[in-house]
């Protein structure tokens, strides 16, 4: 009996405590609900939660914690262009917290964060700018660079081309005559180009940034800038059109075929066997008048001998004017013989024939 008794009392006290739970698990839910219809502060439609906010001098970051420096050596024909402009460089860097310094001793610009400084990303900006400053951009060319959605792109192209002479000719191509194939590919890609030695520096969006790098290197690989500027051309008017923006471009865009132009081979001279001896000399006048005698002659007998030699020259030269003249009048049988007794004309035996 006792045995049924305490058995009867668990299985009561565990119904019990199910239906607390239940109870409890019921309040909580409804109380879910009643928070859920209840509108929250960020339940705005007039606020966009995907917006970035633009980091200002009025809204500001916490400054880094740990001072950034980045240094740049420049040629020293941007020495005395850097030393005019520097003033304004600083007072620049500093609206944005960035301190700056200028060795002329080793060349170099330095630039790094204060406390002052409210972007910490200002810093690669920063580096980017004195970068373009001593690639030949100019000061107000480079301070564009601190504007948001602006960056740059160093390209090398020192090794992609191994021989000297081919490299000049490739990058002189990419600048073309008076400058006009580099001032197509800045209107067609919207960035600032700078062909300088072995680089080519290109600041703008990262979209045109792209573009420009593809120019660039398929310029070096022996692809004339030309066939992507005619491509960039027309995927730009493409764009304006929102009909085509969701179809394929290729039946559009120029297909341009490789072709091999017959180069002039260069004459291979052959080499002579090698003497240690050098090669003989060449007879003067004096020697050559020895061997003909003419040396011992007085002036008289050299000028009678020159006199003979010229008429001796001026017969002949008659007797092959008689013989050319007196040619015209004898009557060839057929044309060979006409240009045999022409001595080789061309003229004269087509006149026969027509006559």
């Amino acid at each position: 009996d006792n045995d049924l008794l305490d058995s009867s009392m668990n299985t009561s006290s565990s119904k019990a405590r199910q239906d607390g739970a239940e109870g409890e698990e019921g309040g909580g839910r409804k109380k879910f609900r009643r928070n859920k219809k209840r509108d929250m502060p960020w339940d705005d439609p007039t606020i966009d939660k995907w917006k970035i906010e633009p980091v200002t001098a009025d809204n500001p970051l916490p400054p880094p914690l740990e001072e950034s420096s980045f240094a740049v050596l420049f040629p020293k024909y941007r020495e005395k262009y850097i030393r005019e402009v520097w003033p304004l460089v600083s007072k620049t860097l500093r609206q944005y917290g960035i301190a700056c310094e200028l060795n002329l001793l080793e060349g170099s610009m330095t630039v790094k964060t204060t406390r002052k400084t409210w972007d910490p990303f200002i810093i690669i900006k920063s580096r980017d700018m004195i970068k373009l400053l001593s690639r030949s951009f100019s000061v107000e060319k480079a301070f564009r660079i601190l504007e948001d959605n602006m960056y740059c792109d160093i390209i090398k192209i020192k090794n992609l081309v191994r021989n000297r002479e081919r490299f000049v000719k490739r990058r002189q191509r990419l600048i073309g005559p008076n400058g006009a194939t580099l001032k197509a590919i800045e209107l067609v890609t919207g960035c600032y180009v700078m062909v300088q030695g072995n680089t080519v520096s290109a600041m703008g969006s990262v979209k045109g940034l792209k573009h420009v790098r593809k120019l660039v290197e398929d310029c070096m690989n022996n692809v004339h800038p030309i066939y992507n500027i005619k491509t960039l051309m027309i995927k730009k008017e493409l764009q304006k059109d929102e009909k085509m923006k969701s179809e394929n471009w290729d039946r559009f865009l120029p297909k341009f075929k490789k072709k091999n132009v017959k180069r002039k081979k260069k004459k291979i001279k052959e080499k002579k066997a090698y003497t240690p001896f050098p090669p003989a000399q060449l007879p003067r006048k004096v020697d050559k008048e020895l061997e003909s005698g003419e040396y011992f002659l007085s002036k008289d007998q050299k000028d009678q001998s020159a006199k003979s030699k010229r008429s001796l020259e001026n017969a002949k030269k008659g007797l092959k004017r008689k013989r050319d003249r007196a040619a015209e009048f004898v009557p060839p049988t057929n044309i060979h013989q006409k240009k045999q007794a022409m001595g080789g004309k061309k003229g004269g035996g087509a006149e026969s024939a027509k006559e």
